[in-house]
């Protein structure tokens, strides 16, 4: 999992890089948590799991409340998640994330994107076997001790756990999200955030200007204002 936690790292320190994007995005997880399962954390998991994830970004708590409360509004706006796949320059695979309220503007403006920088869109699912759906939280490692947390988790479908310096990683499959989450959280541990990835099976190995085309592609897809998450399967040596 290091090589795996390292291109995890590097992605979302890209992904997370302007404050403002990230509420943004943050803002929309919100929506749509709200709109699946209510505004009250207590009773609402994938909200409870968006506002950890607004904390670890230092999301202003003034931001999270007012975001709760629009997407309680009758006439807020309605998120649709889209899942896009494509195959970008040097045969590179690439999945697009999105939260959208118009599927029309948004598959116009990814495709537009894909068709200026060599890669193109392909047919959902054909992407799948390229990667791993993971879920990984973040949690405060003074609230356990690592070999009885270990075992205690397995049965919430632990996969594996990671000490990092300041943080302890516990790997699940996305399917054993909900069941790690309630687990975490009954055993009164810290959540501090969670990501939900696509980790790769394989790598390409790009430098030069393969590397940079492929980046190139990678930062204005993530540019765009209904992309939620960008995964690929490239090592780039800029």
């Amino acid at each position: 999992m290091g090589r795996a936690f390292e291109f995890r790292k590097e992605r979302k320190m890209k992904r997370w890089g302007k404050m403002a994007v990230t509420f943004t995005r943050i803002g929309k997880e919100i929506a749509m948590a709200v709109k699946d399962g209510g505004p009250d954390p207590e009773h609402n998991s994938r909200l409870r799991v968006a506002i950890q994830n607004a904390k670890s970004e230092n999301m202003p708590k003034d931001r999270v409340e007012a975001a709760i409360k629009r997407a309680s509004e009758k006439d807020s706006s309605n998120y649709e998640e889209v899942v896009y796949e494509a195959v970008g320059p040097s045969g590179v695979g690439v999945v697009i994330e999105t939260a959208t309220d118009n599927t029309n503007r948004t598959v116009a403006n990814i495709r537009a994107i894909l068709n200026r920088n060599q890669a193109e869109l392909g047919k959902s699912g054909s992407l799948d076997y390229l990667f791993e759906r993971k879920c990984i939280f973040r949690i405060d490692p003074a609230d356990h001790d690592l070999e009885e947390l270990e075992l205690e988790l397995i049965e919430g479908g632990l996969e594996e756990i990671e000490q990092q310096e300041d943080e302890t990683l516990v790997y699940t499959s996305f399917s054993d999200f909900g069941n790690m989450q309630k687990m975490l959280e009954t055993m009164g541990v810290t959540i501090i955030s969670v990501d939900k990835e696509r980790i790769p099976h394989n790598f390409v190995e790009l430098s030069g200007e393969s590397a940079e085309t492929v980046n190139k592609l990678i930062e204005k897809l993530e540019e765009d204002e209904d992309v939620q998450n960008v995964f690929h399967n490239a090592t780039l040596n800029l």
